[in-house]
């Protein structure tokens, strides 16, 4: 085994030490099937023997494989620390692919010019292919993407109908909020608000969704005012808490779409005097262990599998790189009752 600095060890090296050709050691470095099971075990016991260590750039001109994978995040780097999901399913995804050879290439947009750089970037055959998470209603990505030359995967449904190039893989989404809402009403809650997600997000749309199919079917009409618009951050929650409080005193449940706007939720509860589930029962979405467990009472939830998510995220594409079609998945998500609700 090659230790120390010193010259690289080459193709030839390994070439005359195995007794071979040196076109028969790159064959199996590039894992070709042209190659005996007596003569691979020699070329690979020469590589350890040597330490060699393919050229990434010559091995990708004769595979045209950089085994690497965009990870596109329609965020700032900021959201991307902020906002505990996000960057759990981030670094799920980065494991999977990993774990299966690749590596991850993690790209941020902040606005139009980081689209067109990003979008160049994934043309010039950097990578094998890209998932995209967080994609926003106006973003336009998703359009740009479908012009590329390697398999895409959303993270979530993408909007828009005219995306078939593309895979994704999403959670249920409005099954998640319409069991939240049921469960509430299930306890005698007829007062039910809810703190909406940042609308340009699909996720928070069905969610919303989910909220009112149940109270249409259960309680009749939605009064708009138990509605307020809330960011998916910690401060976004307090706020519309704040407002629900002052526009509809006699609320008596709450369902905000993100457990960080239900943990802000909660502390705007706490100092107006409202004891959780008592007065005002709360659940949240995402089930993230480092906000609802910590939270008091602990946070009743709505549990997305981001280990799955990650997973099936990673496996789709590998599929698609194989020749597969792109697959569209729902996973689905189940309610974790604790003490708020």
């Amino acid at each position: 085994m090659r230790s120390g600095w010193g010259p690289r060890p080459t193709l030839d090296a390994v070439a005359e030490l195995a007794g071979v050709s040196r076109a028969t050691v790159s064959r199996v470095v590039n894992q070709s099937s042209k190659v005996g099971p007596e003569v691979r075990a020699r070329v690979e016991d020469a590589i350890r023997t040597l330490g060699y260590v393919p050229n990434p750039v010559a091995r990708s001109l004769v595979t045209r494989r950089t085994d690497a994978v965009a990870l596109v995040v329609g965020e700032p780097s900021d959201m991307m620390m902020t906002d505990p999901f996000l960057s759990q399913l981030i670094l799920q995804t980065s494991r999977e692919l990993g774990d299966a050879g690749r590596q991850a290439v993690l790209l941020l947009t902040g606005g139009d010019d980081d689209h067109d750089r990003i979008t160049r970037y994934l043309a010039g055959g950097h990578v094998d292919g890209a998932i995209v998470l967080s994609v926003h209603r106006t973003d336009p990505l998703g359009q740009q993407l479908r012009h590329l030359p390697v398999p895409v995967m959303f993270g979530g449904r993408p909007f828009g109908d005219d995306l078939g190039f593309a895979g994704s893989v999403d959670v249920d989404q409005r099954d998640g909020a319409r069991r939240a809402v049921e469960h509430l009403v299930d306890l005698g809650r007829r007062r039910i608000a809810t703190i909406t997600g940042s609308l340009d997000h699909r996720a928070a749309m069905e969610r919303l969704d989910g909220y009112r199919s149940v109270l249409e079917e259960t309680l009749g009409p939605v009064d708009h005012d138990l509605i307020a618009h809330g960011d998916f951050t910690r401060g976004g929650g307090e706020r519309a808490m704040t407002e629900l409080l002052a526009r509809v005193p006699d609320l008596d449940a709450v369902f905000a779409a993100s457990d960080l706007m239900a943990a802000g939720a909660l502390g705007a509860l706490r100092r107006a005097g409202r004891r959780v589930p008592e007065d005002v029962a709360v659940i949240g979405f995402d089930d993230l262990e480092d906000v609802a467990a910590w939270t008091e009472p602990p946070l009743t939830t709505v549990h997305q599998p981001v280990g799955s998510f990650g997973r099936r995220l990673v496996e789709a594409l590998l599929e698609m790189l194989a020749g597969g079609e792109p697959v569209r998945e729902i996973l689905p998500v189940h309610l974790v009752v604790r003490g708020t609700a």
